[in-house]
């Protein structure tokens, strides 16, 4: 296998940059040097845990860490003791990399330290490790996802899942050295962490951190030669809501080469006011921890909004219907469950045996779990996820996706949410929970059940209504529909 990152040995790129966080830059032969002075501390070392902060230290630890072998465990600086003490005794780090200064939560008390100097002033004696003989199958990350019972189950990825991914993305999106990413995403999920800082890495271009997303930030970065943004659909909303007061935000979107959104199904009606304003479309792509990327709207495709456009190279993906059997029938309109197969695959849950197991179907298929539909060109619109989104209505199966795209089609929904509840003749019955535009004047269910009914189908309008303030949702944007009481 060759090396994740070719670029830190190439001497012809030691002067160009290669990380940028606020006004903190490293070229890549400065990067190298930083690089080889952490991994000359990982010798021998199994796990190491990162203090995931989005910093310099954090990128340079995570970099070090792969080039030198150990398995890294990025640790979310918001997450509570509990959590992070369960995963510390599941994945049971060695030590714990950080940013020198940084107080760390008691959980992490007797794991032994190293502080990540991002700035050594010599190279390390040893330079940077070679990893090009690596076994593609060894742990390069150990990410825990946030499941919906039980405590996080660590997904073990290796080197091989992102190498495919990365390169497939570089295909899928033109992505090359010449390209600037800007992002603000944070650096303990994939998204951030992978697609936003190792992705330009492998590529041997850069990456500017905003640090905190802001509107103001993306617009300096971009009209100053970013040319990629990264972001999740809250922060789309954000740069939609901003466009009409900022110009300077107007120009650096019409001029970013590429636009891309995921964690979440960003709402059309975004695409629409960004398109609208800038003449810019946003691509979306879909993956998950255990998959990293499926699929994407190509830099060449058609942009379509409300799908996540076809499968990666090397990706195999397919719809499956309750029972298992493939949808035969890929017409924009039949739901299944997709499921996909390839080397962008996690390789299981660490100490999990049987979560892994029932994750797979036996001829190597992952259940994603998420429901989608597929046009007759491949492309692939997601509806929901299974468990909350998929809604059983009157003999119709009905995803909440679609429903909440028409929802904020109407002037007076700011945000919308759709989740079902039991109904004696219906099965399920559909509900909307929807943040006024206006609070003092917000839409009744009459108004919105006919919106709906007028752009979908009768059977798809709500039948019940509840006006939030606000729609709960975690550190990636996506709304947390648990959290809704139907009380």
């Amino acid at each position: 296998m060759s090396s994740l990152f070719p670029a830190l040995t190439d001497g012809h790129r030691a002067d160009r940059p290669a990380l940028r966080f606020g006004e903190r830059e490293l070229t890549y032969g400065r990067l190298a040097a930083a690089a080889g002075a952490v991994a000359g501390d990982l010798k021998g070392v199994r796990r190491v845990a990162v203090w995931a902060t989005p910093t310099l230290e954090t990128a340079v630890a995570v970099t070090a860490a792969l080039l030198a072998g150990p398995a890294v465990v990025p640790l979310n600086p918001k997450s509570g003791e509990k959590e992070l003490g369960h995963i510390l005794s599941d994945s049971t780090p060695d030590l714990v990399l950080t940013a020198p200064g940084t107080e760390l939560p008691a959980p992490l008390a007797g794991l032994p330290r190293l502080d990540v100097d991002p700035a050594p002033e010599a190279a390390a004696p040893g330079g940077l490790p070679d990893d090009r003989d690596r076994d593609p199958e060894d742990p390069a990350l150990i990410v825990y996802t946030s499941g919906t019972t039980g405590p996080p189950k660590g997904a073990v990825i290796p080197r091989r899942a992102i190498a495919a991914t990365l390169d497939a993305l570089a295909e899928a999106w033109q992505w090359t050295a010449d390209d600037v990413l800007v992002h603000g995403l944070p650096l303990f999920h994939v998204h951030g962490l992978v697609l936003g800082t190792l992705g330009p890495l492998r590529r041997g271009g850069s990456v500017r951190h905003l640090g905190g997303f802001t509107t103001g930030g993306v617009a300096r970065e971009l009209n100053a030669g970013a040319t990629m943004l990264f972001g999740v659909p809250t922060m789309y909303h954000r740069l939609a809501e901003a466009l009409p007061a900022e110009p300077d935000l107007v120009t650096a979107l019409a001029g970013a080469r590429l636009l891309v959104s995921g964690s979440a199904a960003l709402p059309v009606h975004d695409h629409e006011r960004i398109g609208a304003a800038t003449g810019r479309r946003v691509v979306e792509r879909y993956g998950m921890t255990e998959t990293l990327m499926n699929t994407s709207v190509r830099a060449d495709g058609e942009a379509r909004p409300g799908t996540v456009g076809v499968p990666l190279p090397g990706v195999e993906l397919r719809l499956v219907e309750e029972d298992g059997s493939p949808v035969t029938s890929y017409d924009g309109e039949t739901v299944g469950e997709i499921q996909v197969r390839g080397p962008n695959l996690f390789t299981g849950y660490l100490g999990r045996p049987d979560a892994t197991a029932a994750a797979f179907t036996a001829d190597g298929w992952f259940r994603t779990g998420d429901m989608a539909v597929r046009d007759p060109d491949g492309y692939v619109r997601i509806v929901g996820r299974k468990a909350t989104d998929l809604i059983k209505s009157g003999g119709y199966k009905i995803g909440a996706g679609e429903i909440e795209n028409a929802l904020l089609e109407h002037p007076g929904v700011r945000e919308a949410a759709v989740t079902g509840e039991p109904d004696a003749d219906l099965g399920e019955r559909i509900v909307a929970w929807v943040v006024p535009a206006d609070p003092q004047s917000p839409p009744g269910l009459e108004e919105l059940a006919g919106h709906v009914a007028g752009r979908l189908a009768p059977h798809k309008r709500p039948r019940v209504l509840h006006h939030l303030d606000v729609l709960p949702r975690n550190d990636m944007g996506k709304v947390m529909k648990r959290a809704l009481s139907h009380g």
